[in-house]
């Protein structure tokens, strides 16, 4: 009997994965949050937890199985929630800020995190964007939320008691609470965060509830303390009592907080208005399928259509809302930078060392709207700090390597977006492009070593120089590009132009890779290309030396021309998955996903590599980045909590595979092209902010037609290994004849080859 029920579900099993979706009518249905929670600090499968969120809201939720204080709030083999947390997390390894949770708990008093704790299951939790519900099993309770922007309602559930609470734990290093029992409302705030704030940096919470109290505590540390109505010290929180006389009686809590003021939280629950729990799940879910709803796809199996919208859905979290509007509906922001409340747009929480490459690409293409709040939000956070920030949450911190706000800046500008103070903007760039900044990831580390020699040097105490070098002579060329679109003067076009090649700098010959070099021009020795870190950032140079986004015919002839580029880029996917770890003195969880892959050198897990696999484009080899492109979809990415292979990051993975699966991919943000690969889907449209729709055919796409034998736009032949922003943005039909063999004369002409700075004319 076994046996015959599993087979029975192994073809149940094969029919769902091999079922094709035709059309996707409420896109929010196929999103699985928990795509990534599989984590831990040695192996990260996304390093993801399932925000409760609107997109880019201010304020998101998440159930807590992790400590207060832990990183990893969420994963997936726990089997303890100890809370539901209002989080503003972008990482596990950037920590926290703004938080604290509710839990509902039945029978005796337990308000410590441990002792409050309850068994749960996923066969008895809804995790979706919009809803999540959760059986708690030691408290026989049901617990659901739904978010707004600032708000969220919760709708807890209880059986038949007397002893029915719900505890408010406003967490440590700082925090109040203020039972009001006559308008059975709380008020607190929190000061628990992981740096990046002003000295008056405090997270304002209120909570309101449909039902009195029966009875009310607070706690203290360790110490709980009844009927005390107002606490402040390190630690405190609130206990309320409910008699509840039947099974399944509902508390209701209406939610906010602000950054700003206990007034502004009570204005951000207008967000909630009179709205009951199901009305605001039904609106929460709508918003989101419009937001999803901006690019269609059909013609793939569920697995596909479910890791798509999943993938889409992480493109529209970060960077989070930092704004919020007051009394008279106007928008306004507590600054992270010097701690005043001021006029316009703020948001936060993205590192642009990872996202610079396709996320902000993709809000330029799909969300352009949402991308001139944030462009305005930089230009402030510049009058604010002095600075742009490279990594924000929620304000400067000093986090990995690069000047790659410039290309976001730059990106949006070529891309055609408009509405915002762009001289602010380029003032900032030059400004951070020739200055070291007051923590070593704001501004350019070694900008004097770079502008003197044109590299960062390998023996001056500044750590991953090489990857610092390659990613400013990039940035360097972004503002070239919109120095050029701003007509700023030719001696400073040309000044950035020539500081576009600094990359020339570090490529050594005698290896064909990238490589430290001394102050005194000599290459660093011993060199070892498998080690990870030293002159690079979170990789080697077999990551690194593809790093010269905008000249990619530059470096092939620095290899000595297309055939010895092509063997290069092939001996990434060939050699063994060898690495050398004494820089860090342990596998950090990187190098161990790149391991574990199988796919040799190649570290689609972490963000300096994933737009090696386009670059065959350039060679005259369109086909291999065609098989390379799907492979990685394929193997990389699941749909699942062990979905991805090594750390979400804010979007970027995702939109990796968003813009893979669409068929096409910015090797070069801050030009006008996107770089062809092979579409996933048989049909796919992007509904554009203008009206314009973008509409990608492929009817003969399959697992085995994986490659693409011609190409038609708006039904004229085309051969061009690239699309242009322009062609796309004023609405287009691209036809993708799939073959399940390369065509290898298409794309292979000099004409057919994307922007290289080598080649401009």
């Amino acid at each position: 009997m076994k046996t015959l029920l599993s087979l029975c579900s192994f073809f149940l099993f094969t029919t769902l994965c091999g079922q094709e979706i035709k059309n996707v009518s409420s896109p929010v249905d196929y999103v699985n949050t928990l795509v990534g929670t599989l984590s831990k600090p040695s192996l990260s499968t996304g390093n993801t937890y399932p925000a409760i969120a609107l997109p880019w809201g201010m304020n998101f939720w998440s159930p807590q199985t992790g400590k207060m204080g832990d990183g990893w709030m969420y994963r997936y083999d726990a089997d303890k929630i100890r809370g539901f947390k209002q989080t503003h997390q972008p990482s596990p390894w950037m920590n926290d800020y703004g938080q604290f949770s509710i839990m509902p708990i039945t029978g005796a008093v337990k308000f410590k995190e441990d002792d409050r704790a309850s068994w749960f299951s996923h066969k008895a939790e809804i995790a979706t964007p919009y809803y999540y519900s959760v059986y708690l099993a030691d408290h026989d309770v049901k617990t659901e939320i739904t978010p707004t922007e600032r708000a969220a309602r919760f709708r807890v559930s209880f059986p038949k008691t007397d002893s029915a609470y719900i505890v408010i734990d406003a967490f440590d290093k700082g925090s109040y609470v203020k039972i009001l029992p006559n308008e059975n409302k709380i008020i607190g705030y929190s000061t628990k965060n992981s740096g990046g704030v002003p000295e008056n940096f405090k997270n304002y919470f209120v909570l309101e509830f449909d039902k009195p109290f029966s009875s009310v505590a607070g706690f203290s540390g360790d110490q709980l303390k009844d009927n005390a109505l107002e606490l402040t010290d390190d630690h405190v929180g609130a206990v309320v009592g409910f008699k509840l006389t039947k099974a399944g009686e509902q508390v209701n809590i209406r939610v906010s907080s602000s950054f700003i003021s206990h007034e502004q939280a009570l204005l951000n629950l207008n967000e909630i208005g009179n709205k009951d729990f199901d009305a605001l799940k039904n609106e929460g879910k709508a918003v989101w399928n419009k937001a999803l709803s901006k690019v269609e796809v059909g013609g793939g199996s569920i697995d596909q259509v479910r890791t798509f919208y999943s993938n889409l859905y992480r493109t529209l979290l970060f960077p989070r809302m930092f704004f919020e509007y007051d009394a008279n509906g106007k928008v306004v922001h507590y600054s992270p930078y010097n701690g005043k409340v001021l006029p316009g747009y703020m948001f936060t929480d993205t590192g642009f060392w990872d996202t610079f490459r396709c996320l902000f690409p993709f809000l330029n293409l799909v969300y352009p709207e949402v991308n001139v709040q944030m462009q305005e939000g930089l230009a402030n956070a510049y009058k604010e700090s002095g600075w742009l920030p490279e990594w924000a949450s929620p304000g400067l911190r000093s986090v990995m390597v690069g000047n790659n706000s410039a290309s976001v800046v730059a990106d949006a500008y070529m891309k055609g977006l408009r509405g915002y103070d762009i001289e602010t903007l380029y003032e900032a760039l030059l400004h951070g492009a020739n200055n070291a900044g007051p923590l070593t990831a704001v501004g350019r580390a070694g900008a004097e070593f770079y502008k003197k020699l044109g590299y960062v040097p390998y023996d001056v105490d500044i750590n991953e120089n090489a990857a610092r070098t390659l990613e400013y002579a990039y940035d360097d060329f972004a503002i070239y590009q919109l120095a050029k679109k701003l007509n700023k003067p030719k001696k400073e076009i040309e000044l950035y132009r020539k500081r576009s090649m600094n990359y020339k700098h570090l490529f050594d010959k005698e290896t064909g890779l990238m490589r430290g070099k001394n102050k005194d021009g000599n290459f660093q020795k011993p060199f070892n290309p498998f080690k990870w870190g030293d002159a690079f950032t979170e990789g080697n140079s077999w990551h690194y030396t593809w790093s010269v986004f905008h000249d990619v015919q530059g470096l092939m002839d620095l290899m000595g021309g297309k055939e010895s580029f092509v063997t290069k880029l092939d001996s990434v996917f060939t050699l063994a998955p060898v690495f050398d770890d004494s820089y860090y003195g342990q596998v950090i969880h990187e190098i161990r996903e790149m391991q574990i892959a199988n796919m040799g050198q190649y570290a689609h897990g972490n963000q300096p590599i994933q737009h090696m696999i386009y670059l065959y484009n350039y060679a005259n080899e369109p086909w291999k980045t065609q098989y390379w492109v799907r492979e990685t979809m394929n193997r990389m990415y699941l749909p699942t909590p062990d979905g991805y292979c090594g750390d979400e990051d804010n979007g970027q993975t995702s939109a990796w595979y968003v813009f893979s699966a669409l068929g096409f991919y910015p090797v070069t943000p801050a030009i006008n092209e996107y770089v062809l690969g092979a579409p996933l889907f048989k049909y796919a449209k992007i509904k554009l902010e203008n009206g314009k729709e973008i509409v990608l055919n492929a009817s003969n796409n399959s697992a085995d037609n994986r490659y693409v034998n011609q190409v038609k736009l708006n039904g004229q032949s085309y051969s061009r290994s690239y699309f242009k922003h322009s062609e796309l943005i004023n609405g287009v039909v691209v036809d993708f004849d799939m073959n399940n063999q390369p065509n290898k004369t298409r794309g292979v002409t000099e004409n057919d080859l994307p922007y290289s700075l080598s080649r401009e004319k």
